[in-house]
């Protein structure tokens, strides 16, 4: 995989949290430059719904820093169940130590006004499409970087183009990008990942970072 793309994104810790000997794994197998976006555990973000919960933040976040300079985002998923709650996201935005990159990806709609409060924290509002809620604007959001999870189970021609130029307009201002197709026995998401690549190759700009 890491002779393909530069950037992976590991639910594996979204189940559990792996051995320092499967993290030191990861940094010194993979060539330089190549990045892990971690999810965080599902006990922080489902069980205690980002509820102060004995160490489990600092354990996490330790065992993260392992990668080095090979640790990407962290992508916080919240569950469908839980409403916006602002001043449960500020308590937990607090918590946090500075120096690592955050992502959150909130999937019950009432949260869309957090957006000015990631922003303001240089933390990213991850874009998630599927079939059912595709993403129809033309641009991303500012920040100094994007989290992009595309996870249709096919994109067109068109679709991986405009997507491309989203992409490379991020890119030209400064940001970063990260950028992750959903995955299936099928394997077509990889096709579909060297596809958005080539088109944003195309366009002038860095290939995006996942």
């Amino acid at each position: 995989y890491s002779t393909r793309f530069d950037s992976v994104e590991l639910n594996y810790t979204f189940r559990r949290e792996p051995s320092e000997k499967a993290v030191i794994a990861w940094r010194e197998e993979t060539p330089p430059g190549f990045v892990f976006s971690l999810k965080a555990p599902q006990r922080i973000t489902h069980m205690a719904r980002l509820r102060p919960r004995n160490d489990a933040v600092p354990s996490f976040l330790g065992r993260a820093r392992l990668l080095g300079e090979k640790l990407g985002p962290i992508l916080f998923q919240l569950p469908p169940t839980l409403p916006a709650d602002f001043r449960l996201l500020e308590s937990f935005l607090e918590v946090l130590p500075s120096g690592l990159r955050y992502a959150f990806e909130f999937r019950d709609p009432s949260w869309a006004d957090a957006k000015p409060l990631l922003a303001a924290r240089g933390v990213a509002w991850c874009v998630a499409e599927t079939e059912e809620a595709p993403f129809l604007g033309d641009r991303l959001h500012g920040g100094p970087f994007a989290y992009l999870r595309l996870r249709k189970m096919g994109y067109t021609e068109e679709e991986s183009r405009a997507w491309a130029c989203r992409i490379s307009s991020a890119l030209a201002e400064g940001a970063d990008v990260y950028c992750y197709i959903k995955h299936e026995e099928s394997a077509t998401g990889v096709d579909i990942a060297e596809r958005l690549g080539r088109h944003v190759a195309e366009l002038g700009a860095d290939h995006p970072a996942g």
